[in-house]
């Protein structure tokens, strides 16, 4: 059985959306986490899972110790030796500190008990940061109360090649970024997108961003040293619009076409799902970006199945792809990846 977490407003459509790619499958709702289900985790993505537990087992310790000790049985001689490995270990329930406490005295008595009797693991236990490589194993733990939650093991290299699915992130949630100069919020989607893909725009590449105005993804570029090409019907903000590292240029996000190849397609243009999806669509089978983030962006939820045409036809069209709503996001989705 494996756990996919998900935010409470979005629990029914992460339910839809497993139906739809495993119709024989029989989703039920973990209250306060998400949806468990049956389903095959090679090829799958799921938009609305915020991060997935695989193989995940409820189990039920009595003590601190007993937190400890369920996580060893769940990773010894199952991950690989001498191989880095992580843990994410959480709370989901109750107010206040007194849920991270019990976490912070499972670790300790996690730590005292690989000192006694498994020092290989305690060595190659990492709290390395950012995406997973293919030597990386990841042991999950979340409390639905003190003693209660679920445990899930992932070995090397299942966490690198799901990564469309599991996050490197704990419970797959990303601080958003703070950068009060930008010129809107909007560019938290930007910034996430790179965090949880594990690339960023960097000094001296090139990015076109359509659908620019006011200016918060090309204030990202421009930040980082990156020339972009800003493309709208409104001009971006003042001081962006006198930086000479942007080209603006007035015209229809929809038909614009870069003269050569790009390094970045960033778009987060106001626009029906299904005209953003074919447009990401179009772009991918010209090859004209290396790497993209593009919001499909909804006024209901009718229109969610809508995301299965990315998910059929954008894989094939690149080396990674990921379809995820976002922290930063509202009633949107994020597509990211590399050409």
């Amino acid at each position: 059985m494996h756990l996919f977490l998900s935010d409470p407003d979005t629990a029914p459509f992460l339910a839809d959306e497993i139906r739809r790619a495993a119709p024989d499958a029989v989703p039920h709702e973990v209250e306060g986490l998400g949806t468990a289900a049956e389903v095959p985790l090679e090829g799958l993505l799921l938009a609305f899972a915020r991060q997935t537990l695989p193989d995940a087992v409820e189990v039920s310790p009595s003590s601190i110790n007993g937190w400890a000790d369920r996580i060893i049985e769940a990773i010894a001689g199952v991950f690989p030796d001498d191989q880095p490995w992580r843990l994410h270990l959480w709370p989901q329930y109750g107010e206040g500190k007194a849920g991270l406490h019990r976490c912070e005295l499972i670790r300790a008595a996690l730590t005292e008990r690989l000192k006694k009797k498994r020092r290989h693991l305690l060595r190659s236990m990492t709290d390395t940061d950012g995406v997973f490589d293919a030597q990386t194993s990841l042991v999950q733990c979340v409390l639905t109360s003190p003693e209660a939650g679920w445990i899930s093991a992932a070995a090397a290299p299942q966490p690198h090649a799901l990564r469309c699915l599991i996050s490197s992130f704990p419970r797959g949630e990303v601080p958003l970024a703070d950068d009060k100069s930008a010129p809107s919020r909007a560019f938290t989607k930007l910034v996430e997108s790179e965090q949880r893909l594990g690339r960023r725009i960097e000094r001296g590449q090139t990015c076109v961003d359509l659908g620019a105005s006011p200016g918060s993804w090309s204030y990202v570029g421009i930040q980082r040293g990156a020339h972009v090409i800003a493309i709208d019907r409104s001009e971006l903000r003042e001081d962006l619009m006198r930086n000479p590292r942007l080209h603006f240029e007035t015209a229809d996000a929809f038909k614009y076409k870069p003269p050569q190849r790009v390094d970045w397609l960033v778009c987060d243009v106001i626009a029906a799902p299904q005209r953003s999806i074919d447009l990401l669509l179009e772009w991918l089978r010209e090859k004209r970006m290396r790497q993209f983030v593009v919001t499909i962006k909804f006024k209901g939820h009718d229109e969610y199945p809508l995301l299965d045409i990315l998910k059929r036809e954008a894989p094939p069209l690149c080396a990674e792809f990921h379809l995820t709503r976002l922290c930063a996001n509202k009633n949107e989705v994020c597509a990211f990846g590399v050409v």
